[in-house]
């Protein structure tokens, strides 16, 4: 419940960043190409920015345009900056899933282990028998190197001086690196990872019927103070939440079923 709902929300954020980074991609197709020094055209023929970017267009295969504005387009850097601050979006809600997922398939037996993550690798060296989340591991260290890309990218287009900026080398390259590992890493999570997920409901059901939290759901019958003495209680004494309150005199058994139900507290996802 707790996965599957952080995975539609993840899908509904990606859409969104997918369509802005539609959006900011038309703008990396401007180019200040044939603009000479700053964009001024000096000491070139007319025309000659439109003539140089319509032969780069058809060596690459990019439909590129010039710029409006040469000089503004040869100073700043601020679609990159932008098209990256999506990519670092897109990294840190990765890097946020993976290791949920790391926590929930930790295990088998002392951790979580409400979830069963695919055994790509055979395991440890030296503790046999044991299988390490390294797709999670894999995708949330390249999502730690897009973040740090961003960094340089985002310190790359604030040293623009004046009419130029000497930045736009490491600026490139930092930000094809994180298109490069974003792409190729959200494949290959997907294919030897995310399908392979399975949920352990036996786990799940456990600490499920074990949550104290669960009292929750008797705020608004039974008061707050009379439900945080039901939890505090049973963990105290090691008994259920229904056993406590039943025992306590607050609810009987069957309020006790008709108001804890858990599938009534998640809301709709």
């Amino acid at each position: 419940m707790r996965l599957g709902s952080e995975f539609r929300a993840f899908a509904v954020t990606v859409g969104e960043d997918i369509d802005r980074l539609r959006e900011f991609a038309n703008l990396l197709r401007e180019v200040n190409l044939g603009g000479t020094a700053i964009g001024t055209g000096i000491n070139t023929p007319e025309g000659y920015s439109t003539l140089v970017i319509r032969h780069l267009s058809e060596v690459s295969g990019v439909e590129l345009v010039p710029a409006g504005d040469l000089i503004e387009a040869t100073s700043d850097m601020g679609a990159f900056v932008t098209f990256s601050g999506v990519l670092k979006r897109i990294a840190v809600k990765l890097s946020k899933i993976c290791n949920d997922l790391r926590l929930l398939g930790s295990g088998p037996r002392a951790g979580l282990g409400e979830i069963k993550l695919p055994a790509v690798q055979a395991g440890s060296s030296i503790m046999p028998g044991k299988v390490n989340p390294t797709q999670c591991e894999a995708l949330t260290m390249i999502a730690a190197q897009v973040m740090v890309n961003d960094v340089t990218i985002g310190i790359g287009g604030s040293n623009g001086h004046f009419e130029l900026n000497v930045f736009k080398p490491v600026m490139i390259f930092n930000f094809l690196h994180s298109a490069r590992l974003i792409g190729d890493g959200c494949v290959s999570f997907n294919d030897k990872c995310a399908v392979g997920i399975k949920p352990i409901n036996a786990n799940i059901k456990k600490h499920l019927d074990n949550s104290l939290m669960l009292v929750t759901s008797l705020n608004t019958k039974i008061g707050y103070y009379k439900s945080a003495e039901i939890a505090q209680k049973a963990h105290k004494e090691g008994t259920t939440l229904k056993e406590m309150a039943v025992k306590l005199g607050y609810v009987t058994a069957k309020e006790f079923d008709e108001w804890v139900i858990p599938a009534n507290m998640v809301g709709k996802i």
